[in-house]
């Protein structure tokens, strides 16, 4: 069984994998994930991703079927931080739409892509992921491509928040679901709970469900208290 499903149910925590093990335990699951726009993909631009399951064996079975000439797939056995990487970079994807949409350039975005690996790198390890994972396709590679392109979803939506739209309006406006929504809000509390820290993930969320201003975040997130930088 192959998931190409992205993030966390609401109520549990639970990764879509796990999901699936509860429902359909009989199978063996594989995860595809990484930065693979559809559109892209559909008119056959070279993609590359990573397929993930608890077995080598497994994982590569579906690498040798889904291979194509311009779909190369690499494979992984860290399920919790490839099905993470694909959740987190959604969140960090809306900071970077919201970004754009507040005018601003290359240096904040290029901050926020930095710093917030560091987060999906922390909030990984804490759940059990391999650092390294988040260094890959399905990490630093997602985080890229959704941040930087319109034909991302959860980019585009934090874009019509920059640019002044409140969340139900920006939510009306899309033609295609966020996951970036839902996941803030599950891995903030998540990261509360943990005492993971995410300030990142706490202004999204601050923005998109507590009505906070979107250049008072930055802001706040500017004028943290100093320090040296420490990756995890």
């Amino acid at each position: 069984l192959v998931s190409v499903a992205k993030g966390l149910e609401e109520k549990t925590g639970l990764r879509m994998s796990q999901i699936l093990h509860e429902v359909l335990p009989a199978y063996s699951l594989v995860v595809l994930s990484g930065p693979s726009l559809a559109e892209e993909l559909s008119r056959k631009i070279p993609t590359t991703v990573t397929a993930v399951s608890d077995t080598e064996e497994v994982a590569k079975k579906i690498q040798e079927t889904l291979v194509t000439p311009f779909f190369r797939i690499y494979t992984s056995t860290d399920m919790i931080g490839v099905e993470l990487g694909g959740v987190l970079k959604n969140i960090i994807a809306i900071a970077a739409g919201i970004n754009n949409g507040l005018n601003f350039g290359a240096n904040s975005k290029a901050a926020l892509i930095t710093r917030g690996l560091v987060e999906m790198i922390r909030f990984g390890k804490a759940m059990g992921a391999k650092e390294e994972t988040f260094l890959g396709l399905s990490g630093i590679g997602d985080l890229i491509v959704t941040c930087n392109s319109e034909l991302s979803r959860n980019w585009s939506f934090g874009y019509r928040v920059g640019k002044g739209k409140s969340v139900s309006e920006a939510l009306a406006e899309s033609r295609t679901v966020c996951e970036g929504l839902k996941a803030a809000q599950v891995v903030h509390k998540l990261a509360t709970e943990k005492g993971i820290e995410m300030p990142i993930t706490e202004a999204v969320y601050g923005i998109l469900f507590e009505g906070k201003n979107p250049l008072k975040a930055v802001r706040d997130l500017m004028t943290r208290d100093i320090r040296s930088e420490k990756m995890y």
